[in-house]
């Protein structure tokens, strides 16, 4: 990050909320960024203080931290205890750094919502005067294949074996990798993905039965004492 580009006309905001969908609102952000020679920034918001995050929300936290400053963005922006609405925050983004253009993610909200508290789009709008707005659509398929195989990501670790590398659940000084355990619906054992960020990159891998069947390199001198 910090590399301002020469052509300083545009200037993109690309805000992500908690789910599978940010790695492709900051992916249409860079690539929008690289075909206008722009910086790009990413920002997210939310109601919860950062150390209030579950497991799965800090998980997304920092593999989209990663993934910005992978891409060369500007800045990664969090703006956590927000109590404004989320248009607010957005505006007050867009004002300090002079941002042009805005990608947001389609919002889930029903007709009844639009009646009674009017589009969020069509507010956003309202408030950003100047500022081209990039609507990306939803990944359902991603959503909902999401959500019909793995339970509630967990934070969880792994550490080495015999066989290669174990999932554990408790802190110590053996652990290799910190991150977010999503187990598969269904099964009595500890099947699933395990999500994790090192070496500024997010990674995920496979787990069976507490061991993991992917291979993944052990980085020298990390544990999570």
């Amino acid at each position: 990050m910090g590399n301002i580009k020469s052509h300083m006309d545009e200037r993109i905001l690309v805000c992500v909320y908690y789910g599978p969908n940010g790695e492709r609102l900051i992916r249409r952000g860079y690539e929008l960024s690289q075909m206008s020679d722009s910086p790009f920034y990413v920002l997210t918001v939310d109601r919860l203080a950062s150390d209030e995050f579950d497991a799965e929300k800090a998980s997304y936290i920092e593999q989209w931290q990663a993934l910005s400053k992978e891409l060369g963005a500007e800045k990664f922006i969090l703006k956590d205890n927000e109590t404004r609405p989320i248009v607010k925050a957005i505006k007050e983004i867009c004002y300090k750094y002079n941002i042009t253009q805005v990608i947001i993610g389609e919002m889930p909200q029903n007709r009844w919502e639009e009646i009674t508290k009017g589009s969020f789009v069509n507010v956003l709008l309202r408030e950003l005067v100047f500022v081209d707005l990039h609507i990306v659509s939803v990944d359902r398929a991603l959503k909902v294949a999401d959500e019909a195989m793995y339970e509630k990501g967990i934070r969880g670790f792994l550490q080495k074996d015999e066989q290669g590398f174990v999932l554990s659940f408790t802190k110590s000084k053996a652990n290799l990798f910190e991150g977010v355990f999503y187990k598969e619906i269904g099964t009595d054992f500890n099947n699933g993905m395990f999500k994790f960020v090192c070496g500024g990159e997010s990674h995920q891998v496979r787990v069976k039965e507490d061991h993991v069947i992917d291979e993944i390199k052990e980085p020298p001198n990390i544990n999570f004492s």
